[in-house]
């Protein structure tokens, strides 16, 4: 008989969890392993934050003349985020993480103008030497981050993974982002909710999710607060000025790293993002900063 086992831990930086039915503590606690394995291996090959990971050595070599080997794992990350540059009219840059020398959340002053345009010219995804086999940044300074896109991928393999162990009942929740595995075994969805990025002791929305994903993007963790004025961690790598206008933005998706990665852009696109939320056709639900919600989520009670 199927038992629901809980599991919690620490990846990337966030809480993770892990819900799943199987049918022994045995079966449920080998895949866990497995899981948290490949989460660690993700990190590690990926992380901006490692002196050993592949991304780490790609920025290191930055104007050096030399190539770095890429897997196809990678590459198929880096055709991902060269769609997600396009979709998202250059706004969605991995080549922009350079940005956060300047705005640091630790830092309690603006940078000055002279600081960020010294920047900006090492930004530009059409910038990086690239194909199937090898990578290479031709500024030195220049640095690639996945900070975009690698949680919410990490999510989806996460829960193939579990299906491939014979799990098919289950959630998976990375910082905050989530993937189904598969149904509750009556055939429900997995209850899922929405907290207000302003107060979040208070539910904004919640819905039942079955099967796909639900990821969100938007200032309520990750900011500075600079003589009042709340700054987002989302920069804009055309103007390197945090973006305003929106919250918060949380998207559904049949994949978390596509439900992450258009979460994002629309919170780039700023003022801009409901009305380009409307037309990619996805259930989603947008905070403005002015306090308005727009929400198209599917099955959704407000609290």
């Amino acid at each position: 008989m199927l038992q629901v086992f809980n599991f919690a831990f620490q990846a990337m930086g966030s809480p993770c969890s892990i819900q799943c039915c199987a049918d022994s503590a045995q079966q449920a606690e080998s895949v866990y392993r497995l899981v948290i394995d490949r989460i660690a291996q993700l990190e590690q090959r990926y992380s901006r934050y490692r002196d050993d990971s592949l991304i780490s050595d790609i920025n290191r070599r930055a104007g050096s003349g030399i190539k770095t080997p890429l897997d196809p794992e990678t590459a198929a990350l880096l055709h991902y985020a060269e769609q997600c540059y396009r979709e998202s009219k250059q706004l969605f840059d991995v080549t922009s993480g350079v940005l956060r020398q300047l705005w640091d959340i630790n830092k309690t002053e603006l940078p000055s103008k002279d600081e960020i345009m010294a920047v900006l010219p090492l930004i530009g995804w059409k910038k990086v030497q690239w194909n199937e086999q090898a990578i290479y940044l031709p500024q030195a300074g220049m640095q690639l981050d996945f900070g975009g896109i690698v949680k919410e991928y990490a999510a989806d393999s996460a829960a193939e993974l579990c299906r491939s162990k014979g799990i098919n009942h289950g959630i998976i929740e990375l910082g905050g982002d989530v993937r189904v595995i598969g149904p509750l075994p009556n055939g429900q969805g997995w209850p899922v909710a929405i907290r207000d990025p302003r107060q979040p002791d208070k539910i904004i929305a919640q819905l039942e999710l079955s099967s796909g994903a639900l990821a969100s993007s938007g200032d309520y963790e990750r900011f500075q607060l600079i003589d009042g004025v709340r700054y987002s961690h989302l920069l804009n790598p055309k103007t390197g000025w945090p973006v305003s206008g929106l919250r918060a933005v949380s998207i559904v998706a049949e994949h978390c790293v596509v439900a992450g990665s258009l979460a994002t852009i629309a919170m780039l696109k700023a003022n801009n993002g409901p009305a380009w939320l409307r037309s990619c056709g996805l259930p989603f639900l947008c905070c403005q900063n002015n306090g308005q919600i727009f929400n198209k989520l599917p099955v959704v009670q407000k609290s």
